[in-house]
Formats: C-alpha cells, sequence, structure tokens
C-alpha cells in the first residue's frame, strides 16, 4: 500500500538508487526537497545536469574533470615524474587533503577483481603503461590493501618492472587511535615491515 502519492514514491525510488542511501534516508531526502524553495531545487537540478554533461576523464591522468586536463596534471609546479597511482578520485583527494604529495596521479578506475570479473582490460592500465613511456621515475602504488588492491598492485607491480621504473607500494599498518589487540594480523604484520627508524 502506499502512503504518498506516486510522484513522491517515485522521488523516493530514485533516491533510494543512490549509493549509502536507504528507504529511510531517501524519504527524508525527497521530503526535504519537496520542501526547498524553487529556485534552490533548480538550481540542484541544473548543477547536476551540467556536472553530467560535461564531467569527463582527464587525457593525462584519468581522474575526473570538467576540463581536458585537470588542474594537477596542468600544473608545473608538479612533479610529473612521479606517479601515484590510485583506484578512484576520492582516493586522489584524500591524498591531496594531506598536502605532502606534490607529484601527479593516475587513476585506475577500479581494481582487478576475478571473483567479480573485473580484469586489467577493465580498468585504466593500457592510459598508465601509455604514460610510463615518457619521463617517469618512480611509480607509487596506492590501492586498498584489500584484496583487490593486493591483486592490482602485485600486477601492476610485476608489469611495470621490467621497464626500470621504480615502483613503490605505500605502507599500511596500525592506524592512529588503533589498539593493538583489535587489529587483524596482516596489518601488524605489515606495520612491522613498513617500520622506520626514529
Amino acid at each position: 500500500m502506499d502512503y504518498y502519492s506516486t510522484k513522491i514514491t517515485a522521488l523516493i525510488e530514485e533516491l533510494s538508487r543512490l549509493p549509502g542511501i536507504g528507504a529511510k534516508s531517501a524519504g527524508r531526502l525527497a521530503f526535504h526537497l519537496i520542501g526547498m524553495p524553487q529556485e534552490d531545487v533548480d538550481r540542484l537540478t541544473d548543477t547536476i545536469q551540467k556536472a553530467k554533461r560535461t564531467v569527463r576523464y582527464c587525457k593525462e591522468c584519468c581522474t575526473l574533470t570538467d576540463s581536458e586536463i585537470c588542474p594537477i596534471c596542468a600544473s608545473p609546479q608538479r612533479d610529473h615524474a612521479q606517479i601515484m597511482v590510485v583506484e578512484n578520485t576520492r582516493d586522489l583527494a584524500a591524498y591531496e587533503k594531506t598536502g605532502k604529495y606534490n607529484g601527479v596521479y593516475h587513476v585506475l578506475h577500479g581494481a582487478i577483481s576475478p571473483a567479480l570479473g573485473i580484469g586489467p582490460a577493465d580498468i585504466k592500465l593500457k592510459e598508465l603503461m601509455k604514460r610510463l613511456q615518457g619521463d617517469v621515475d618512480e611509480v607509487i602504488i596506492a590501492t586498498n590493501s584489500s584484496l583487490e588492491g593486493e591483486t592490482t598492485a602485485m600486477y601492476l607491480s610485476k608489469l611495470i618492472k621490467p621497464t626500470g621504473i621504480k615502483v613503490t607500494r605505500i605502507a599500511s599498518g596500525v592506524p592512529v587511535g588503533g589498539d593493538l589487540e583489535y587489529i587483524d594480523e596482516v596489518t601488524l604484520l605489515r606495520a612491522l615491515e613498513g617500520r622506520t627508524q626514529l
């Protein structure tokens, strides 16, 4: 039995298709949108439509951008000989927030996962290998420490090492504020292996 009009029900259904939005959150969002002033709703829908029409892959690093080349790749202040490989644009943003990395990126838009039917041809590996034909000194593999991320890192390492380019992997280990007793063995081992001198 429908509690709402067909238009409200349709809006809730569409919003619930978004990742991380369940039926209750979709309902709250739907009623919030309906209660908003018309000009705010128009601005929101216009912004969504413009983003959908104009956002594309950067020709260099494959991140999402609204210009041909993203601001990071276009910057002459960045070290273009150092490429950090990440799984998605959100990972790139996380590293940028640290303000400590001055190289450029390459966004794979996924990770190799045989279980899900995602192979090397399904992510932006071809584009990365093309970039490596240029003047590149180091590739930093910054994929997640999940099974898929590790598989992708191993595959990348085997693919890149024969080119003579230095390949490194980000360290992973104990999170700040984490209690050792609750951390799994693999993470503890990584923390031990990635230790640095004080």
